[in-house]
């Protein structure tokens, strides 16, 4: 219909499949302070490296304030693409932490989507790069999401672009 606007609605999903609408937003000093304390989160937020880097960080919450998760990501206009520089989800949720008795999921997707939008919103057409930190993340990130391995040249970790259909299909799913 004319005149209508697709809007962007980031959720999750619960265990029984139902999704939950949750808020993403700049992430605060306390969101931080929050991954230090019980459960501990993988990764300590409040680290020098990560609060003096130029990075974008957010922070993922249900309506109620349950932090969910948090990313880092950094647009490389050289490159006219958003990289996910980092994401984690909450231990409860954290597939590493939690395994299988995971609170929520499709915690990652999310944080892929919103990188899709940053980069939508930066002009750079929706094309997100993003390293995988494990083999099973390599996988999960060219079988599901259908990126693109890209080539390594220092020995770090796989790299993976994810962009056009790939993006569309995982961004779509977002809109309203």
């Amino acid at each position: 219909m004319e005149g209508d606007t697709m809007i962007f609605e980031p959720y999750i999903e619960l265990k029984d499949g139902n999704k939950m609408s949750v808020i993403i937003r700049r992430m605060r000093r306390s969101d931080a302070e929050r991954t230090t304390r019980a459960p501990v989160w993988q990764t300590d937020w409040t680290s020098a490296y990560i609060e003096t880097s130029p990075y974008e960080k957010y922070a993922v919450e249900t309506a109620d304030g349950e932090l969910i998760a948090l990313g880092m990501y950094e647009a490389l206009e050289s490159a006219l693409v958003v990289r996910v520089v980092y994401m984690e989800s909450q231990p409860e949720s954290n597939p590493t932490l939690a395994g299988a008795k995971r609170k929520y999921s499709g915690i990652g997707k999310l944080m892929i989507a919103y990188g899709i939008k940053l980069s939508i919103d930066h002009g750079f057409g929706g094309d997100v790069i993003l390293e995988a930190k494990t083999d099973a993340l390599a996988t999960h990130y060219r079988e599901d999401f259908g990126g693109i391995e890209l080539p390594v040249f220092d020995g770090g970790a796989p790299r993976f672009l994810i962009q056009g259909e790939a993006a569309k299909h995982i961004f779509f799913g977002y809109l309203k």
